[in-house]
């Protein structure tokens, strides 16, 4: 019974899952569905063996032995979807990964320049970016100090993504920050048998291109293979200058024999983009809604004028060196090395800033004394991120064992220059007006085990610790030296009623370190988050059906207040208890041989518990709130045809219910529901020529051209000017409003 069951292993529940395939018939689909599977199960491949299908000839699925110790199975009591290359493949057009993401259960997406170039975002069940933990080959992705995930240092990354997992709540152990939303695995390209050579281009709205050229030498005597990638994407992007030239290149060598595989990877790129990060207020949303404030000021005329170089240029390079050791019929071994550099810088105009802030004296001129200037500053990232990570896996009979863990350090340099300033006194060139750095260590260890009690029961547990040490001098942070020690367990139960029927229980605890923005809100404490998840699913040919209720109880959760810092950057603050309680539901319907449908549904309740507030100087304790940028409803779905093998035509919904933008349940704060609609198509010529495939791929995005925003911004302060003596709360918000309808159009050659 339970071999029909893991299915579920090897195919995603899900409305992009199942709707975003390469175009075959679901017939067939159904049929390969069941036979491969139970072929491989009965067969009892090892991952170093298993072989499948794809675009580019068989592909040894290297992926999944180097992320196995952090990704879920069928066996763990955890809820998740899986995706694969062929399932992003469609609507990979050149937008990130969060954008790609949109249409799974439960998630958020935004775009700061409105058209998913550029910098874009994600938010899972409420919790945003920050809270996600993101590992590619398993190694920790998320920036150490602000804990977000910058995938605008990645173009095109999905061009090189071999499979990924969305894991809901705590999840499995993993590496770098806890998670306290979800957690994102990707595997990186695996290796191809056949050497092949593709070029890749599209063109859409806002002047968008992208282009890449893929390669493979194909297994070199039976061992060896070398492959890569070069991208380049240009956009204006939708909002008002909010342009975007981004560079990104993959590079992997992999060996294998029967017992030992090694993959070289090196990817990384150059972004820079025009500002867009301030968002706009709702009178300018009503009239002007591509209005961008970045780089604006005055000339000597009294004229308005926008800066033209007010730019994010910023350089991460990644290096990996993976090795699985296959020791016996029991036990195989991992091991990875990886360094990241990371270095770049925003600049901007500042019109009449202050002396004080970069130590210049004030002077006289023509008898007048000057303390402010017009100048233009870099702010620079310099940092180095290494370390290992490693898991050693046994399976025998009952028991499948993963024993692994991680050592990582950050080292950071921040600091400040001017390039130009109207009056500059004492100043020297390169002179820098703050200079600080940071570092950060992070070791953690974890036992994971899965267990079979006869063919229906399995039992899960998961023990990690963690300890993470951070030190900072910045004038924003103070002087940090901070260690904290985490225990986080897990554990969980699996049933098989049938061999369809399938349920789970889990009960996670996971702990989580500020970032490096709390510190510059205040002393935050460190957050703790239980974690009850409780699940079904369902696997037949025709029907794919995963349900779950999950509630999580937070202490001290470092929830988002709906401010920016001075750079855009999300501030946080410590609340006492508050919870999240949701139910999910994720399907997938066959619809005779050509059609499908891929609804999803998230419901939840996010509050904070007696939440108190200070309003015209005055302490209120306002009950239960909301928790900011958590909307209660979420709604997805994906309707698929397939006329042929060779066509796909999807439709693509997406609901996102009311949300705060901040805590104190404010109508001001209120971002109203929004939904999208957005259309896919792809159809692929075969060829017996020297193009052996042409693959044509359309999608138009927001179709119904809704006027929609999915983020922005909330803010407060007291008003002590206006009527001295007293004290008024004044209350503001900003907006980024996402593009109306826009279409990119894609053409693949497979040599």
């Amino acid at each position: 019974m339970k071999m029909l069951y893991s299915i579920s292993k090897f195919s995603t529940v899900g409305s992009q899952g199942s709707s975003m395939r390469s175009p075959k018939s679901i017939k067939n689909h159904r049929i390969k569905f069941l036979s491969t599977t139970l072929g491989i199960m009965a067969m009892g491949l090892s991952a170093q063996e298993t072989q499948i299908d794809s675009l580019v000839g068989k592909k040894i699925a290297l992926e999944e032995v180097f992320v196995s110790a952090v990704r879920a199975t069928k066996e763990s009591p955890v809820t998740f979807t899986n995706l694969t290359k062929e399932d992003l493949g469609p609507r990979n057009l050149g937008q990130d990964i969060p954008i790609l993401l949109n249409f799974m259960p439960a998630v958020v997406t935004t775009s700061d320049a409105g058209a998913g170039v550029g910098y874009t975002s994600i938010r899972v069940r409420g919790s945003d970016a920050t809270r996600v933990n993101v590992t590619i080959n398993g190694i920790p992705y998320n920036d150490s100090e602000s804990h977000g995930s910058f995938w605008v240092n990645m173009p095109d990354f999905a061009s090189s993504t071999e499979s990924l997992q969305l894991q809901r709540g705590v999840g499995t152990s993993t590496n770098g920050a806890g998670a306290f939303g979800a957690s994102l695995n990707i595997a990186t390209d695996g290796v191809s048998e056949e050497a092949f050579g593709r070029i890749s281009s599209s063109v859409g709205s806002y002047n968008t291109l992208r282009n890449n050229l893929k390669f493979s030498t194909g297994l070199l005597n039976d061992h060896m293979e070398i492959s890569g990638r070069l991208s380049r994407i240009t956009s204006d992007g939708y909002i008002d200058r909010a342009a975007s030239e981004l560079d990104s290149y993959f590079l992997q060598g992999a060996f294998k024999n029967d017992n030992t595989i090694l993959k070289a990877v090196l990817f990384g790129g150059h972004e820079v983009t025009y500002q867009a990060w301030y968002g706009i207020d709702a009178e300018t949303l009503e009239n002007n809604r591509t209005f961008n404030p970045s780089g604006i000021y005055t000339d000597a005329n009294g004229d308005t004028q926008f800066y033209d170089n007010e730019v994010d240029d910023y350089k991460q390079n990644h290096a990996q060196l993976l090795w699985n050791q296959k020791l016996n019929d029991n036990w195989n071994t991992n091991l990875a090395l990886h360094y990241t550099r990371g270095r770049g810088f925003f600049e901007q105009f500042k019109e009449d800033d202050d002396f004080e802030t970069y130590g210049f004296e004030p002077l006289l001129v023509n008898g007048e004394e000057v303390n402010t200037t017009d100048l233009v500053r870099r702010r620079w990232l310099d940092n180095d991120f290494y370390g290992t990570v490693f898991s050693a896996h046994y399976n025998k009979g009952a028991l499948d064992l993963i024993i692994g863990g991680g050592w990582n350090t950050y080292e950071g340099d921040h600091y400040g220059e001017v390039i130009w300033a109207e009056y500059a006194p004492n100043s020297f060139i390169r002179d820098r007006y703050y200079d600080d750095s940071s570092k950060k260590t992070d070791f953690n260890v974890f036992t994971k085990a899965n267990y079979n009690l006869g063919d229906h029961w399995s039992l899960f547990g998961d023990l990690q610790y963690r300890t993470v040490g951070y030190q900072a001098n910045g004038e924003d942070t103070g002087l940090v030296d901070d260690t904290f020690n985490f225990f986080n367990p897990k554990f969980g139960a699996s049933y098989d009623l049938n061999q369809n029927n399938n349920f789970y229980l889990s009960f996670a605890v996971a702990n989580r370190e500020p970032n490096r923005n709390d510190y510059e809100n205040g002393s935050p404490k460190p957050e703790k988050l239980n974690d009850l998840e409780l699940g079904w699913r369902y696997v037949s040919p025709d029907v794919q059906l995963s349900t779950n209720v999950y509630y999580m109880k937070y202490k001290d959760q470092l929830v988002l207040t709906g401010e920016l810092n001075d750079v855009g950057a999300p501030l946080r603050a410590n609340v006492g208890d508050s919870y999240r309680f949701g139910l999910e539901i994720d399907a997938h319907l066959a619809l005779g041989d050509k059609f499908s449908l891929n609804p999803n549904v998230a419901l939840s309740s996010n509050k904070n518990k007696d939440f108190v507030f200070q309003r015209d100087g005055v302490l209120e304790d306002l009950g239960n709130t909301d928790i900011a940028f958590s909307p209660d409803v979420i709604v997805g779905n994906a309707i698929s045809y397939m006329p042929n093998e060779n066509m796909q035509l999807s439709l693509l919904s997406k609901y996102v219910g009311k949300q705060y933008m901040g805590n104190i349940d404010s109508d001001g704060s209120v971002l109203d529901d929004y939904s999208q609609t957005d259309f896919n198509a792809q159809y692929t010529i075969e060829t017996n020529s020297f193009v052996k495939r042409l693959t044509l791929s359309l999608l138009v995005n927001n179709i119904f051209d809704a006027k929609y925003v999915s983020n922005g911004y909330f803010y407060t302060y007291d008003d002590t000017w206006s009527n001295p003596g007293q004290t008024a709360t004044i209350e503001g918000s900003g907006y980024y409003p996402q593009a109306g309808t826009n279409f990119l159009l894609g053409a693949t050659f497979d040599f």
